[in-house]
């Protein structure tokens, strides 16, 4: 028994050592120069070698977006790190350079709207902001959808309309779309955001079962959509509708 609770308290002191040490860490970043700390995010992990992001309007749209903002308060300190970061649900907020290289290569232009699958934190919304006329964007988990609505809404991107729902069948009321940005991988291309693609349009998304899925760039020109796999990539799976259609993959 005094082995038992020895072990119990032991525990209890290295639970409490990591939470301190994390909150330490989240300490330290509230008192960074976060200017400071996102134009070397640009510089290292989006112009740097190997990467090669060149929009001078995508590569300003990071550099001035608060990217810690998008993440909570625990992981903060992780908010600018080359790599992908938890928001809770099971969910992550995407790498900075993929972010930036979806973007890219989705070609924004300040007339267009964009429709976007998978809110999560908000993000991307926010990075898409800046560099077109409207954002609409989906989260099917609701906390997540709310959380990010509120992010943005006290952060001041106000063209940017949330909605909590499964995107599977995009957002019809607002169709069609000059581009359409997927977050979240389904087995295939849902037929609905392909129909609510303008003429012309263009949409990014990952397509594939979790461990072998490849980025997608499709434009669709009149009855033929042109797709060119862009790079390999790992996104959590698209849920709702998307568990239960199974058509052909296209």
């Amino acid at each position: 028994m005094k082995k038992l609770l020895f072990g119990l308290v032991l525990l209890a002191l290295t639970w409490t050592g990591h939470r301190c040490g994390l909150a330490f860490q989240v300490a330290a970043a509230a008192d960074r120069d976060y200017a400071a700390i996102r134009k070397q995010m640009v510089e290292e992990q989006l112009k740097g070698p190997g990467r090669g992001i060149k929009n001078p309007r995508v590569l300003e749209a990071m550099l001035s977006v608060p990217r810690h903002e998008f993440v909570p308060d625990l992981f903060r300190f992780q908010a600018y790190a080359d790599h992908p970061v938890a928001i809770g649900h099971g969910q992550t907020i995407s790498q900075p350079y993929i972010v930036a290289f979806m973007t890219e290569q989705l070609d924004p232009k300040p007339t267009d709207h964009v429709l976007e699958i998978g809110a999560g934190s908000g993000y991307q919304a926010a990075v898409l902001s800046g560099l077109v006329a409207k954002v609409y964007t989906m989260e099917i988990v609701e906390p997540l959808g709310r959380r990010a609505e509120a992010t943005l809404q006290r952060l001041n991107f106000k063209n940017v309309k949330v909605k909590v729902g499964d995107g599977y069948q995009g957002w019809p009321e607002f169709a069609p779309f000059d581009a359409i940005i997927v977050t979240c991988a389904p087995d295939h291309v849902p037929r609905p955001l392909i129909e609510q693609l303008k003429e012309g349009g263009r949409m990014i998304i990952p397509v594939g079962e979790r461990d072998e899925q490849s980025l997608y760039l499709l434009v669709k020109s009149g009855q033929e959509v042109k797709r060119r796999a862009v790079l390999p990539v790992r996104f959590v799976p698209m849920t709702g509708q998307s568990d239960r259609a199974k058509p052909n993959k296209k």
